[in-house]
C-alpha cells in the first residue's frame, strides 16, 4: 500500500543546509571557524539522514509525495507555487546530493584549513546544497528554474572564490555567461509549455503532453513538441556542459578542489541529466529531439575524452573525464534509456567525487603543485590516497564488478540496441571512449603514484614552488589528515558496490515507476536490455569477455607501457602528431571561436546599436532632434509675430482666402 511522506520532514531537507549557510555567512566572525563548519555540517547531515529515510520509505514502502507547499502568486488560471514531488528519482537524487555534499563539507575542514575565507566557503557550499535540493525536489517548472538559476549563481561565487586571482575571475564569468546561453533556450522551452498548456505543474503538464504532438510552431511547419524539447535540452547543454557549451567546465578548476567535486560529481553538472529524465514524457514524443540529444552526447563523450589525454594538471584530467562521462549520460537519454542515464549519474557521482577529492589530497601532499609530471612514486608516501584513487579509476573505466561497469556497460548496450538514425555514430563514440577513458585515467594514475619520484627536482616548476626550503629542494609529500582521507574511504565504498546492489531495481525493477516514462513500443533499448539481463553477477562475469573490457584493458596496458616502461614512445608520438596536439591544446579552438567570433560579433552589434541606435537615433534624432525641431518651429513662428496690426490683418485675409479656395475646389 502506498504511504504518504511527512511535509515537515521534507521541508527540513533543503532548509537545514540553508540555515547552516546563513549562520556561517552572516555570523561567521561571531561563531568562528569551528562554529561555521559544525553548523553547516550538522545541517547537511540532517538533510542526508532524512533523505536516506525518505529513500527507504520510497523504495520499500512505496511512499510518495506530491503537493504544494506555498502558493506564491495566482494569475488567472495560472498558479505559481513552491511544491515537492518525491518519487524514486527524487529520493535517489536527494541521497546522492546530500551524501556527496556531506563528504565535501568534512573534507573542506582539512583542505581550506589555512584559507582566510573559511567561513565564507562553508556558507557557499551549504547554499549550493540547498539550491540543488530545491531543484531536484520541485514539482513544477517555476521552482525547478529557481533551483537551476540558484546553482548557477552559487557556482559563480565558488569558482571565483579566490577573487584576487585573475584566472578565477575570468573562469567564473565564463561559466556564468555560457550558462546564460543555455538558460535562454531553457526559459524559451518553459515559456512555450506555459503558453500551450497553461500550467507549470509537472503532473498537469504531462497530462496535456499528448495534445502538443498535433501542433506546429506558429508560421512554421516545425513540430511544436520538438521545438520545446530542443529548447529544454539547450538548457541541459549549458548546465551539463555538452558540446559546444562545455567550455566553462575545465576552467572552473580555478576554484578550490572541494567545489570541483561538488559541482562536477553529484550536483550542478547533473542537473541537466535529471531535468531531461524528469521531462521524459515530453521527450518520448519527439524522435527528432532524441536524435539531436544523441548526436550532442556522442560528440561530447568522444572528443572531450581526447582532450583528457594531453592534460598535465591533475584536476583538469578529472574535469575532462567528467565532460566525457556526461556525454555518456546524454547518449543514454538520447536512446530513451533514462533509467540508465540516471543510474550512471548516481554511480559517477561517487567515484568522480572520490577522484576529485583524491586529486585534492595529492595537491595537499604536493604542497599545491598540480602538475602530474612533477609527481611519481607517491603510493609509498600517501597510501590511503593511492588505494582510494585506484578504486576510483577502476570504477571510472568500467572494470567488472565495480560501480562504473554496470552503468557504463548498460549505456553501451542500450545504444547498440537503439534504432535511431544517429545510433551508429553513437555506438562508435561510446565504444571508442572506453579505450580513451582507460588510457588518460591510468596515465594520470601511473604518473602520480608510480614511476620516478620527480618531486625532488621538479622538471616543470610552477607558481607555488618558491615555497621550497632553504636548500632548494621540494617539500617531501605526505599523507593528508584524517578529515581529508575519511571522506575518500567513505566514497570508495559506494564506488565499488553501489552498481552491483542497485542495477536490478533501478534498471529493471519498479524503482523509477511513475517517475520516468518510456514508450517501449517505439523505443526498444530498455526492453532488449531487460531480456539480456540475468543478474548482476552474471553480467559482471560476462563483462570479462566483451569488447569494452578488452578496450579498457588495452588502455591501461598502453598507459603503463607509455609512461612507466618506455616514456620515449609518447615523446615520439608528441612529435609526429604535433598538429593534432596543438589543436587539442587549444581545445579545438572553441575558446578562440567564442572570443573572436561570437564575443567580437556581440561587441560589434553592441557598438552598432550604441552608435546608430543610442547616439544617432535616440540622442541625436529623438532627444536633440526634437529640441532642434521645436527651436526651428519657434524661429519660423517668431517671423510672424512682428507687432504690426496691418501684418496680422494681411495674414487673416490670406487665411480666409485659403479656406474659401479649399471649400470651392474640394466640394463634390
Amino acid at each position: 500500500m502506498t504511504t504518504e511522506l511527512s511535509l515537515n520532514s521534507l521541508l527540513a531537507v533543503p532548509l537545514a543546509p540553508l540555515v547552516g549557510s546563513i549562520a556561517a555567512g552572516l555570523f561567521g566572525k561571531a561563531i568562528g571557524r569551528r562554529g561555521a563548519h559544525l553548523l553547516t555540517i550538522l545541517g547537511v547531515l540532517i538533510a542526508f539522514i532524512i533523505s536516506a529515510m525518505t529513500l527507504k520509505a520510497v523504495a520499500v514502502d512505496g511512499a510518495t509525495f506530491n503537493q504544494t507547499v506555498y502558493e506564491w502568486m495566482t494569475l488567472g488560471s495560472l498558479k505559481m507555487e513552491v511544491g515537492f514531488m518525491v518519487d524514486g528519482l527524487t529520493a535517489m537524487m536527494m541521497c546522492v546530493v546530500t551524501f556527496v555534499s556531506l563528504m565535501v563539507h568534512i573534507y573542506t575542514i582539512g583542505y581550506m584549513e589555512e584559507d582566510p575565507g573559511y567561513q565564507r566557503f562553508f556558507s557557499y557550499i551549504s547554499l549550493f546544497t540547498f539550491s540543488m535540493l530545491m531543484l531536484v525536489m520541485s514539482n513544477n517548472l517555476l521552482q525547478l528554474f529557481f533551483g537551476w538559476e540558484a546553482v548557477g549563481l552559487v557556482s559563480y561565487l565558488l569558482i571565483g572564490f579566490w577573487f584576487k586571482k585573475p584566472t578565477a575571475i575570468f573562469a567564473n564569468m565564463k561559466a556564468f555567461l555560457v550558462n546564460r546561453v543555455g538558460d535562454f533556450g531553457f526559459i524559451l522551452g518553459i515559456g512555450l509549455l506555459l503558453a500551450y498548456t497553461g500550467t507549470l505543474n509537472y503532473t498537469e503538464l504531462f497530462a496535456k503532453a499528448g495534445d502538443l504532438t498535433t501542433l506546429t510552431l506558429p508560421k512554421t511547419d516545425w513540430a511544436l513538441i520538438t521545438v520545446i524539447c530542443v529548447c529544454l535540452f539547450i538548457g541541459a547543454m549549458g548546465k551539463s556542459a555538452q558540446f559546444p557549451l562545455h567550455v566553462w567546465l575545465p576552467d572552473s578548476m580555478e576554484g578550490p578542489t572541494p567545489i570541483s567535486a561538488l559541482i562536477h560529481a553529484a550536483t550542478m553538472v547533473t542537473a541537466g541529466i535529471f531535468m531531461v529524465s524528469r521531462m521524459s514524457p515530453l521527450f518520448e514524443l519527439s524522435d527528432a529531439a532524441l536524435n539531436f540529444i544523441l548526436v550532442i552526447g556522442s560528440i561530447t563523450a568522444l572528443f572531450m575524452g581526447f582532450l583528457g589525454i594531453i592534460q598535465n594538471d591533475i584536476k583538469r584530467v578529472v574535469a575532462y573525464s567528467t565532460l566525457s562521462q556526461l556525454g555518456y549520460m546524454t547518449v543514454a537519454l538520447g536512446v530513451s534509456a533514462y533509467n540508465v542515464a540516471v543510474f550512471h549519474l548516481m554511480t559517477h557521482a561517487f567515484f568522480k567525487a572520490l577522484l576529485f577529492l583524491g586529486a585534492g589530497s595529492v595537491i595537499i601532499g604536493m604542497h599545491h603543485d598540480q602538475d602530474i609530471r612533477n609527481m611519481g612514486g607517491l603510493w609509498k608516501r600517501m597510501p590511503i590516497t593511492w588505494i582510494t584513487s585506484l578504486l576510483g579509476n577502476l570504477a571510472l573505466i568500467g572494470t567488472p564488478f565495480f560501480a562504473g561497469f554496470y552503468s557504463k556497460d548498460s549505456i553501451i548496450e542500450a545504444v547498440h540496441a537503439s534504432h535511431l538514425p544517429a545510433a551508429g555514430f553513437a555506438t562508435f563514440a561510446v565504444t571508442a571512449g572506453v579505450f580513451i577513458t582507460a588510457f588518460y585515467s591510468f596515465r594520470m594514475y601511473f604518473l602520480v603514484f608510480h614511476g620516478k619520484e620527480n618531486f625532488h627536482h621538479k622538471p616543470f616548476p610552477g607558481e607555488h614552488d618558491h615555497h621550497d626550503d632553504d636548500h632548494g629542494h621540494a617539500h617531501e609529500p605526505h599523507e593528508s589528515p584524517w578529515v581529508v582521507t575519511a571522506p575518500l574511504l567513505l566514497l570508495a565504498i559506494p564506488s565499488v558496490v553501489i552498481g552491483f546492489l542497485c542495477i536490478e531495481p533501478m534498471l529493471f525493477g519498479d524503482f523509477f515507476k511513475g517517475a520516468i516514462f518510456v514508450n517501449h513500443e517505439v523505443h526498444h533499448a530498455m526492453s532488449e536490455l531487460k531480456e539480456e539481463f540475468h543478474g548482476a553477477t552474471a553480467m559482471a562475469l560476462h563483462g570479462f569477455t566483451t569488447l569494452p573490457f578488452f578496450l579498457a584493458l588495452g588502455g591501461v596496458v598502453t598507459a603503463f607501457v607509455f609512461y612507466l616502461v618506455a616514456p620515449q614512445i609518447p615523446a615520439m608520438f608528441a612529435k609526429v602528431l604535433r598538429p593534432l596536439i596543438v589543436i587539442g591544446e587549444n581545445k579545438y579552438y572553441m575558446d578562440w571561436i567564442n572570443e573572436n567570433v561570437f564575443a567580437a560579433g556581440a561587441r560589434l552589434i553592441g557598438r552598432v546599436f550604441w552608435k546608430v541606435g543610442d547616439v544617432a537615433l535616440i540622442d541625436g534624432l529623438a532627444v536633440n532632434g526634437s529640441a532642434k525641431l521645436v527651436g526651428l518651429i519657434g524661429s519660423l513662428v517668431r517671423l510672424f509675430q512682428t507687432g504690426y496690426l496691418y501684418h496680422y490683418a494681411l495674414v487673416m485675409i490670406l487665411g480666409v482666402f485659403a479656406l474659401m479656395t479649399w471649400f470651392v475646389f474640394m466640394q463634390p
